[in-house]
């Protein structure tokens, strides 16, 4: 197995959106996703791009086969911060060291930027997930909740004010 680690660009797309979906369906939402590949190449490489985005590519076949998407947050505790949003490597391509490798360029990026914490999301049944970030040494705290509000409920709770 041979695979770069290397930034992502527009061509880059249409894996993407093969991953996100490999993800929802790995994470039991398939039916969630909305994004398109128009909004990921408008939100990534348009003219206020908001995201960024390591890919990992399989050298045989050229296919994006993992991706770690990330953005620039801010802390009022902290100051900037980074926030991880997906780290995911199709299924028949984990095992190989892909997916710490993509998180390697992304905690390089953030130690070069002089954030001061970067942060991600796992399920709290995603078990390898969860063993592989305690392996690396992150911390897991449970004291936070995710809290949202889907569109519908942003839009529900605004017409109701």
């Amino acid at each position: 197995m041979s695979f770069i680690i290397r930034r992502g660009t527009e061509a880059d797309i249409s894996g993407m959106m093969c991953l996100v979906k490999e993800l929802a369906l790995f994470e039991r939402a398939p039916e969630a996703v909305v994004n398109t590949e128009a909004m990921l190449l408008e939100d990534g490489f348009g003219k206020h791009s908001i995201y960024k985005v390591f890919v990992a590519e399989d050298v045989a076949t050229n296919d994006i086969i993992g991706m770690a998407l990330y953005y620039t947050a801010y802390s009022t505790w902290k100051g900037k911060i980074f926030f991880l949003d997906d780290l995911v490597v199709t299924e028949r391509f984990r095992k190989f060291g892909i997916g710490k490798r993509l998180l390697d360029e992304v905690l390089r990026e953030a130690h070069e930027a002089g954030v001061e914490q970067i942060r991600w999301q796992v399920l709290d049944w995603n078990e390898p997930a969860i063993a592989f970030y305690k392996k690396i040494g992150a911390e897991l705290d449970p004291e936070w909740i995710t809290c949202k509000m889907s569109k519908a409920e942003i839009a529900a709770y605004v017409s109701k004010q």
